[in-house]
C-alpha cells in the first residue's frame, strides 16, 4: 500500500482546519496592538516598560518551567505572550517593574502551569496574575495618573471611582481618563474586537450578554446606586470592554456551547454590577470573570447538546 492511501486514525472532531492554538494566539495579540499602541501614546513611553517587562517575564517563566518539567518548550505559541500582554493591559502606567514581573510570574507559573499548561487552566491566567497582585499591593494597583502626566506621578481618579464629573462620552472613547494601560481607549478596543469577531475567532454570545447585563442592571438599579444610574459610562469605563471581548471569551476558561456563553456573559455581568453597585470595590470585571470560569465545567455539563438519536 502506498503511503498516499494509508488510514490516519485520529480522535475527534474530524474536522480539517487550518487554525490552530498558536495562529489563534497570535492573532488575538495582533487584535490587541491598537489599545496597546494607544494605551502608550496616552499614557507615554512608562507604558511601554511595562508591557515589555510583563511580556518578557511571561514567556520566560513558561520556557523555565517547561524545561524544569521537561516538556516541550511552546514559548513561540504565542499564549505566554498573550497572557503577559492582556496582563501589562491590567495595569496601572506607573506600576513598579518588579511588580509587573511578579504578577507575570504568578499569571503563568501558577495561573497556567500548575495546573498542567495550555488547555488545562481553569482560570484566565493573566486575571488570576491581576488578582494576585490586586490582594498583595493594593496601593501600587489603584494608583492612577491622568493621561501625559504619568512621569508626572499626578495622580487623578478613574470614572469608576467617582470622577463620571467632567468626564465625557467621547474622553471615554478616547481615552482621555485615568486607568489601567490597554482598557482606556474603547475605540482601539472595538477596532480589535471587530477583527476578531470578522475573522470568526470569537462569538458575539458572551461579549454581548456580558455588556447588555451590565447596562441593563446600572440602569434599573441606578436610581438609588452609587453611580447615579449613569449606565453607559458603566459599559464605557473600567476594564469592561476589554475583560468582555479579550478576556471573557478565551476557549480554555469559557463555555463550549453558544447557550453556555450567553449564560456565562449574564453571570459575568450580574456579578459585575454587584461588585460596583454595592461591593468595596469599584471596579468588579476581573473577579466576575474569574468566578465564572470557575463555573465553566458545570455550564457546560447543563448545556451539552443531545446526542444523536436520543431523547
Amino acid at each position: 500500500m502506498s503511503n498516499s492511501n494509508k488510514l490516519i486514525v485520529s480522535v475527534s472532531p474530524h474536522i480539517y482546519s487550518s487554525e490552530n492554538s498558536a495562529r489563534i494566539m497570535w492573532a488575538v495579540i495582533l487584535s490587541l496592538l491598537p489599545a496597546g499602541a494607544a494605551g502608550i501614546v496616552i499614557f507615554g513611553l512608562t507604558s511601554l516598560r511595562v508591557i515589555l517587562v510583563s511580556v518578557a517575564t511571561a514567556v520566560a517563566t513558561e520556557a523555565i518551567i517547561q524545561k524544569l518539567r521537561k516538556v516541550e518548550i511552546t514559548i513561540l505559541d504565542g499564549s505566554a505572550a498573550l497572557s503577559g500582554l492582556l496582563l501589562s493591559f491590567c495595569l496601572p502606567p506607573t506600576a513598579p517593574l518588579w511588580l509587573v514581573a511578579c504578577g507575570s510570574v504568578f499569571a503563568i507559573a501558577i495561573g497556567k502551569q500548575a495546573f498542567g499548561g495550555l488547555g488545562q487552566n481553569i482560570f484566565n491566567p493573566a486575571l488570576a496574575g491581576r488578582a494576585f497582585l490586586l490582594a498583595a499591593w493594593p496601593t501600587q494597583m489603584t494608583t492612577w495618573v491622568k493621561p501625559g502626566q504619568a512621569f508626572d506621578a499626578l495622580t487623578g481618579a478613574t470614572p469608576l471611582a467617582g470622577a463620571f464629573e467632567g468626564t465625557s462620552y467621547w474622553d471615554l472613547l478616547i481615552g482621555n481618563r485615568g486607568g489601567c494601560i490597554g482598557e482606556v481607549c474603547i475605540i482601539a478596543l472595538l477596532a480589535g474586537a471587530l477583527f476578531l469577531l470578522m475573522s470568526g475567532y470569537i462569538s458575539w454570545h458572551i461579549p454581548f450578554s456580558f455588556i447588555a447585563t451590565v447596562g441593563i442592571f446600572t440602569w434599573i438599579f441606578g436610581a438609588e446606586a452609587l453611580f447615579g444610574g449613569e449606565w453607559l459610562f458603566h459599559i464605557l469605563s473600567g476594564g469592561l470592554v476589554l475583560g468582555a471581548f479579550f478576556m471573557a471569551t478565551d476557549y480554555v476558561t469559557s463555555p463550549l456551547t453558544n447557550k453556555g456563553r450567553l449564560i456565562f456573559g449574564f453571570g459575568c455581568g450580574l456579578f459585575t454590577v454587584i461588585i460596583r453597585l454595592w461591593g468595596g470595590y469599584p471596579e468588579g470585571v476581573c473577579y466576575a470573570i474569574l468566578l465564572m470560569n470557575a463555573a465553566t465545567p458545570l455550564i457546560d455539563r447543563y448545556t451539552k447538546p443531545g446526542r444523536f438519536g436520543v431523547k
